[in-house]
Formats: structure tokens, sequence, C-alpha cells
């Protein structure tokens, strides 16, 4: 009998995790946003592309911890993969489970809603009049999707529409496929 993946995120979560305090990562997370937006001179724009960068450079490396850690098959579909995403990558990494929601019509965008987003716990945006239009506090999580995508072949656009910490009503993000990347052989092999 096949287990859905909201169990093999659960059991995973459960038996297989070296947990860190929540708390940790939220401040240091937060510190990480503050020194960026001092050292861009609150220049958000450049600040949503770093944690985008320092995102994906994780997403890279993680994504070979998350497929050891789960002994995942190939997704089918790209449905396929928002369910892995959702209901195993959001529950190993940060005990949330986004919702899969707003599918376009031909299946190759859908947003992920957040209940609740550890990594903005604790967290204002600076009252400058600029951070509450430009910056994406948890941009690192684009990134981080985008990376780990991209290493099982998935090229991916991913950004986020809204957030409670922007003030409004949901904090949401939309992932984009572009295309399926094809797998390439390093010339000389064969």
């Amino acid at each position: 009998m096949s287990r859905t993946p909201r169990q093999v995120g659960e059991d995973v979560w459960k038996t297989r995790i070296e947990k860190v305090n929540a708390e940790l990562v939220t401040l240091t997370y937060g510190s990480v946003v503050a020194q960026l937006c001092k050292d861009f001179s609150n220049d958000y724009v450049q600040v949503n592309e770093q944690l985008d960068k320092m995102g994906y450079n994780i997403g890279i490396r993680l994504i070979e911890d998350f497929l050891a850690r789960t002994s995942s098959d190939r997704c089918r579909s790209f449905k396929d993969t928002a369910e892995i995403i959702s209901k195993v990558g959001f529950k190993i990494y940060l005990n949330i489970t986004p919702v899969v929601a707003n599918w376009s019509s031909d299946n190759k965008q859908f947003s992920l809603i957040f209940d609740e987003n550890p990594l903005a716990d604790f967290v204002e945006l600076p009252d400058d009049g600029k951070a509450m239009n430009e910056l994406w506090f948890s941009n690192m999580l684009c990134g981080v999707l985008r990376g780990a995508l991209e290493m099982v072949q998935l090229q991916v656009e991913v950004e986020f529409v809204s957030d409670v910490l922007r003030g409004q009503d949901t904090t949401e993000m939309k992932l984009t496929l572009i295309r399926v990347l094809e797998d390439e052989m390093p010339v000389g092999d064969e």
C-alpha cells in the first residue's frame, strides 16, 4: 500500500529529523534579512535578489537531503510535484503544510497559500514607506524551491504575490513551470 505525501511528510518529521529550535531559525533568518537591508541601504529590490540567490544555492544542495530522507520517486506530473512540495518538503524542513491552490487551466501554475510562516514570526517590516511595497521578507523560500526543482529537471519561476507582513490577507507564493529540462550527459560520457 502506497503512502500519501502527507503521511511521508509526517513520518519523516516525526522520526528522521534532528530538530532545530524554531525560534533560533526565525531570529537567525531575521538577522540575515536585517543585515542585507543594511548592506544594500534599504534597496529592497536588491535585498529580494540576494535572498533569492541565497535560497537558490541552498535549494540545489537541499534536494539531495530531501531525496535521501524521503526515498521519493520521480513525480509524474507538476500536480504531483506540488503535493510533494507542500505536504513533504515544507513539512520536513519548516513543519508547516501550505495549501496548494489556484491551478491554471494548463496545470503549469499553482499557488502555495501559507496559514503560517515560521520565518516571519516576530517580524515587523520597516516603516520607511518602501518596505511594505518592495520587500518580500521570505524571498529565500522562492530561491530554495527554484534551486531544488532545477536539480530535478524542472525550470520554474517562483514569486510571492501576497504577504501578511505587508498587510495583505494571505501569504501566497506562485510557482510557474517554465519547462522540463532534458537530462544532459557531460561531453565525452556516453
